[in-house]
């Protein structure tokens, strides 16, 4: 099914939700605000505890929730498209995965004791550090099966890591904090949070939009792209430093936020058709819309503690996933 009025249309509608979900998003918490009346407030320099909370805590959370959703959603969209694989999803090149060992090691460290930033700075760091290993694997040239390959052992070594650092940590306590970090979470997460990873999410969606010719001519193979005068390998190599950047700087930041790089694009293809390109958008659009809904509905969750994140999109995405994997293999058969 493809939208008779176009995808401005759909854009248009995936805008007005996503404003309407941020806006209920600020309001929405332990203590309930008049969002209206205290913007007032904040704007006449009042500082009083709502223009506190809602500035310091809620604004934050809200961005980081829109940023991460779309960063997840983009980089999904851009990794179906490059692999040619409908189950791709930014884990599979393990950036998720050396993202949050690098704040492991934050942790088991004690760096994130001493210097709050030392925990998002560690996961950056191991994003980046999973693009040099996977082109140090690869390299630059590589096919699409040598990255998904190289994008596997990766990942293996991540968690491989990430587990051993769990056996050896010598603190209860910390392991404790590493284990609820990984299931992800946009609770307390402030205005430097935002301000270390906003500006790395926004280069890399500005590198993954980039990637939308090279998308629609990788439909026709390798091969005919080249012949098109697309340098594959090049923008391959920013594809995957763009996922690097968008992806690993939000799991720096909230922890691991599973299956809405799944999610979002298979939302949204039926409604633009099978181009890749007009696909990356409404696939950033959705997975803001989504993160969004899913951290509302937690903190309208008032039995016992608060859920986490990405407990919360793992329980929506793993049975989309099932029913994903048998709709596939029923058109196999």
């Amino acid at each position: 099914m493809r939208s008779a009025s176009g995808p401005g249309v759909l854009i248009g509608g995936l805008l007005f939700v996503m404003v309407v979900l941020a806006i209920g998003s600020l309001g929405v918490g332990v203590a309930s605000l008049d969002v209206a009346q205290t913007v007032v407030h904040w704007w006449r320099g009042e500082a009083t505890i709502a223009t506190l909370v809602l500035m310091e805590l809620r604004v934050p959370r809200t961005l980081l929730a829109m940023l991460v959703g779309s960063s997840l959603g983009l980089a999904g969209a851009a990794l179906q498209g490059l692999l040619r694989n409908p189950l791709a999803e930014p884990g599979i090149i393990g950036v998720s995965s050396c993202a949050g060992f690098g704040a492991v090691i934050a942790f088991y460290s004690g760096a994130s004791v001493l210097a709050p930033l030392a925990l998002p700075l560690a996961g950056i760091a191991g994003a980046l550090l999973a693009v040099v290993l996977l082109y140090a694997l690869a390299g630059r040239e590589a096919s699409t099966l040598t990255l998904i390959l190289a994008g596997v052992a990766i990942n293996g070594f991540a968690a491989a890591a990430t587990a051993l650092a769990l056996n050896l940590s010598p603190n209860p306590f910390a392991v404790t904090e590493i284990v609820f970090w990984m299931m992800g979470s946009l609770a307390d997460r402030s205005t430097a949070h935002l301000q270390l990873a906003a500006p790395l999410m926004l280069i890399g969606c500005a590198l993954l939009l980039t990637s939308g010719r090279m998308l629609d001519a990788l439909t026709l193979g390798e091969d005919t792209a080249a012949s098109l005068g697309v340098r594959v390998g090049r923008q391959r190599l920013l594809l995957v430093l763009g996922t690097a950047l968008a992806v690993g700087s939000g799991v720096a930041v909230t922890g691991a936020v599973g299956f809405v790089g799944l999610v979002a694009p298979h939302l949204m293809r039926p409604w633009v058709g099978h181009r890749p390109s007009q696909l990356l958008i409404v696939s950033a659009l959705a997975g803001a819309v989504l993160v969004l809904a899913a951290d509302i509905a937690i903190r309208l969750i008032t039995i016992g503690p608060e859920l986490k994140l990405g407990v919360v999109t793992a329980l929506i995405g793993a049975p989309f996933f099932l029913v994903l994997v048998m709709r596939l293999r029923r058109q196999t058969i």
